[in-house]
């Protein structure tokens, strides 16, 4: 059957816009306020990946975002379907990753008047983004998305969303005509009345544009630190005998220089604890790399380096760092790098980039501090023979470190790792090694349960090579398990594994132990892995130690085919994180 022509309509400007920044992914639910951008986006090349659930749209573009650098997209539609973005909306801000959400509207005539999921979205939205952009008019479409790129990327990354009314979307002939059949054809003083303020309303909502400029993206250039700071910091370093770095997520805002900030890291000679996406960034067996007794090392190191870190319930609040140490931090924001504890030298600026700088200064200066990295890492050694104790089974069920370590030793070089859960991933964060940089999404500060599918369907779009693991707790499970129909629907070969101890065990243990009451803290031994077979996808049930090998072995193999896997793991109950609650 022949297709009919299209007319240009405001989605072609929003999807024009898009393929000029390099967008390869938008994800969404779909919905009738935002279907002009979806048709128009598919039609220029990017790919439309549609979701069961708004949150995962964001979850998923905010992954995009941190494997690229290219901010992430999605699209929602009005009124519940942007609500049922927010969580993950504030996630992105939190986690300081650049998302850009475009959400439906109701027509601008018909704001605030009862139109279908009309609600002001603006104060539900404006808190928790770098920028909230209502567009009024046909020709801002392009220019706001040229804006809200810029923005999310430029200083502290973050998300922006823009607000896309219906009537600004769809051509103009279809918009004129439903404007004219609403006005109707009255004679009457407020019919004519009607009838002049809605054609003076869409002539406004179409002035100028008949005029296309040609979209292209802005530059934005990376908030560098001063010289002066970097000085300082090189001055400090030099004189220490006990310096430590601390590398957190937003030293990897140019996901593009994480090599480079590997090589610069390797430089210094500095021993380094790595967490949320700087895990992997060194490789799985650097020797500058800790991973064990962090509070300790804090305490007794003279001069402390915190990169894209601020000090907040992570680092005590900053009461780990002793106050006769030197503190320097780097980070993007003035406000997060003095966050509880002003530091000595404070860099501001982009964290990757002035560790790359101090590198080229302090190359090889490591050497003379042999002595204090092999102190450090023999206690690194003592915790993990520790550690490997407890990984003894207890109850019948399977030991939930000696599955992660099975784990550790199956997942190939490529494994890129999605942690979704409390106790069971916290447990993993122990033992699992990232392969490399930015092999290693988990939400961030925010502590948000449910990324789990969004991150690892952003994750494997935009690595198609590497091996995506999901890691969920069974209670986190609950919130994205759905998604494997997605993952099916769109041949997205994820391996999960749910640590299945039938709770939410990182409250229960302290609830329990401080209110002695389990109260909402109980769940079943659920078959997840049947509910993934539902959608298509293969489920396997692990019970027993005996089972675990094979399992982790045929859940690869069937990977490599195209077709995404559950592996439902019967845990035991274990003390391994006792006293782990935060604040």
């Amino acid at each position: 059957m022949k297709m009919e022509p299209v007319a240009m309509h405001g989605g072609d400007r929003v999807a024009a816009a898009l393929a000029a920044h390099g967008v390869r992914f938008v994800f969404t639910l779909c919905g009738g306020h935002i279907s002009p951008i979806l048709t128009a986006s598919k039609a220029r090349g990017i790919r439309i990946i549609d979701v069961r659930d708004e949150a995962t749209a964001v979850f998923a573009a905010d992954a995009a975002a941190r494997l690229t650098g290219v901010p992430g997209v999605a699209a929602v539609t009005a009124g519940p379907g942007l609500t049922n973005a927010i969580t993950a909306l504030k996630n992105a801000q939190l986690a300081q990753s650049p998302v850009v959400l475009f959400g439906g509207a109701a027509p601008t005539a018909l704001q605030g008047r009862g139109a279908l999921q009309d609600i002001d979205q603006r104060p539900l939205v404006a808190p928790h983004v770098k920028l909230f952009r209502k567009v009024r008019r046909v020709r801002d479409l392009g220019p706001a998305v040229e804006e809200a790129f810029a923005v999310a990327r430029e200083g502290v990354p973050g998300p922006v969303f823009v607000e896309c009314p219906v009537d600004l979307l769809y051509d103009e002939a279809s918009i004129r005509q439903w404007y004219a059949e609403a006005a109707g054809k009255g004679k009457s003083v407020p019919d004519r009345l009607l009838r002049f303020y809605l054609n003076r309303h869409v002539e406004k909502m179409f002035a100028g544009s008949a005029e296309v400029a040609a979209p292209a993206a802005r530059e934005v250039r990376p908030p560098e630190a001063s010289d002066s700071s970097l000085k300082a910091a090189v001055a400090a370093l030099s004189r220490s005998s006990r310096p430590l770095l601390v590398i957190g997520s937003q030293a990897l805002a140019l996901a593009g220089e994480a090599q480079r900030i590997a090589a610069a890291v390797a430089q210094l000679g500095i021993p380094v604890y790595l967490s949320g996406m700087a895990r992997g960034l060194l490789g799985r067996d650097s020797a500058l790399q800790m991973r064990h007794q962090r509070r300790q090392a804090l305490r007794e190191s003279d001069c402390v380096v915190l990169a894209g870190v601020p000090c907040d319930f992570r680092l005590d609040y900053g009461r780990h760092v002793r106050r006769s140490a030197t503190l320097i931090a780097a980070n993007r924001s003035a406000k997060d790098a003095r966050m509880n504890r002003r530091p000595d030298v404070a860099a501001i600026g982009d964290a990757g980039r002035f560790l790359q700088r101090l590198g080229a200064e302090l190359a090889q200066s490591g050497r003379r501090w042999n002595s204090w990295i092999e102190e450090v890492r023999t206690r690194d050694l003592v915790r993990e023979t520790e550690i490997e104790d407890q990984a003894r089974p207890q109850n019948g069920q399977v030991n939930p470190i000696a599955f992660l370590r099975a784990l550790e030793r199956e997942a190939g070089e490529n494994a890129l790792m999605v942690a979704d859960g409390g106790d069971f991933v916290a447990t993993a964060s122990y033992v699992l090694h990232p392969r490399s940089p930015l092999s290693w999404l988990d939400p961030g500060v925010f502590g948000t349960l449910g990324v789990g599918a969004g991150f690892a369907l952003g994750a494997a779009l935009c690595r198609p090579g590497s091996e995506v693991w999901i890691i969920y707790g069974d209670g986190a499970c609950g919130y994205s398990l759905v998604e494997f129909d997605t993952f099916v629907r769109h041949g997205i070969p994820v391996i999960a594994v749910v640590g299945n101890d039938a709770g939410w065990t990182q409250i229960a243990r302290e609830q329990v132990k401080m209110l002695h009451d389990d109260v909402g803290t109980v769940l079943a031994r659920s078959a997840y892995h049947e509910v993934a077979a539902g959608f298509g996808a293969e489920g396997i049930l692990v019970k027993t130690a005996a089972e675990v090998q094979s399992a982790l072995a045929r859940a690869r193999a069937v990977a490599r085919t195209g077709k995404p896997v559950l592996v439902n793991v019967w845990l035991d109950k274990t003390d391994f994180r006792d006293g782990s609650i935060s604040m």
